[in-house]
């Protein structure tokens, strides 16, 4: 519309020159310089227009890029909030896997959510040391590589095993590993997880000590189990581990100083609880350092007369007082 206005203004101002010519009003060379100034002004006009219109067309574009500028950031932006996220999701995982690895179910719950764990007292955990017999002498005559890749490869299996029957690994100490049950589950199956956990690490050990595999170190084992009461907690602020205190632990650690190899020795405790279930043979009452005579018996067999059905009736009271893990 403008540039029609503009043109409309040049033609009348042209036949004006026109007219004065013919009239006689203009020269001749008056009439060419108002042209020529016309024509300037005409051309002036046009180039403003046309750089009015270039400044429009630059606005739109620098908006645009302005637009795509914000869209890539935004975009980008959002790219690193997800690989962050996924980092840090991963990261997570990785440090709970770590701490289900060193702590309860529950109790690492509660350490995340609360900051700290609060010492619980268990009336009745069944515990269970394993020892390799004559370790000291053994380790003498191995590399220190062989005897690590040993201790790993036994303590390993015995992980599984443990994991296996839902019982709880405690610690290692040296040679020796500590393991319960009841601290997450209750009911009578317990102590009898325990003792098929220790039959099952009894014939692997003994399965490797006939094998051909040159790569570990061959060893006998022997078990002690006791059932009882227990605090249970968490210890340090750094390095911190979960442990077992009590009579109970020193009772089960007596156990297997006391047993033999290849033979589940258990207290009189732990036996008025599985002794309609297993076939042990009664040792008699055994002096036992700082704790006087105690009774102890070797576990050799389950009983024929327990059956699938006591089984089941059993398992089935433990799995509904068992807590609810997450």
């Amino acid at each position: 519309m403008t540039k029609k206005i503009n043109f409309e203004k040049n033609l009348e101002e042209l036949e004006s020159l026109v007219s004065g010519l013919e009239s006689g009003e203009l020269s001749l060379d008056e009439s060419i310089k108002n042209f020529e100034s016309l024509q300037k002004m005409a051309d002036i006009r046009a180039d403003f227009e046309v750089s009015q219109k270039q400044l429009e067309v630059d606005l739109l574009n620098n908006q645009k890029r302005t637009q795509r500028i914000i869209m890539y950031s935004l975009g980008f932006f959002l790219l690193l909030s997800f690989i962050y996220y996924r980092r840090l999701s991963k990261e997570k995982n990785r440090s709970d896997l770590l701490l289900l690895n060193i702590l309860p179910t529950n109790t690492a719950k509660e350490l995340k959510e609360k900051g700290k764990v609060e010492a619980r007292k268990f009336d009745e955990v069944t515990v269970m040391f394993t020892d390799f017999q004559a370790f000291t002498k053994h380790s003498q005559d191995l590399s220190p590589e062989k005897l690590v890749k040993s201790v790993d490869y036994f303590f390993s299996a015995f992980d599984k095993i443990i994991e296996k029957y839902g019982l709880e690994k405690i610690k290692t100490i040296g040679d020796a590993y500590m393991c319960t049950g009841g601290l997450n589950s209750k009911g009578p199956m317990q102590p009898v997880k325990v003792i098929n956990a220790a039959f099952e690490i009894l014939d692997f050990v003994k399965n490797e000590s006939e094998s051909d595999n040159e790569d570990i170190a061959h060893f006998e084992v022997r078990i002690g189990i006791n059932t009882g009461p227990v605090v249970a907690g968490v210890v340090g602020t750094k390095k911190f581990a979960y442990d077992i205190w009590g009579d109970t632990v020193n009772v089960a650690a007596r156990m297997e100083t006391n047993s033999q190899a290849g033979m589940i020795n258990i207290s009189e405790n732990t036996y008025q609880l599985v002794k309609n279930m297993f076939e042990c043979e009664y040792r008699g009452e055994i002096d036992v350092k700082n704790k006087g005579m105690m009774k102890m018996y070797f576990v050799l067999r389950p009983q024929k007369k327990f059956n699938n059905k006591t089984t089941k009736a059993a398992e089935m009271e433990e799995i509904s007082s068992a807590p609810h893990k997450p």
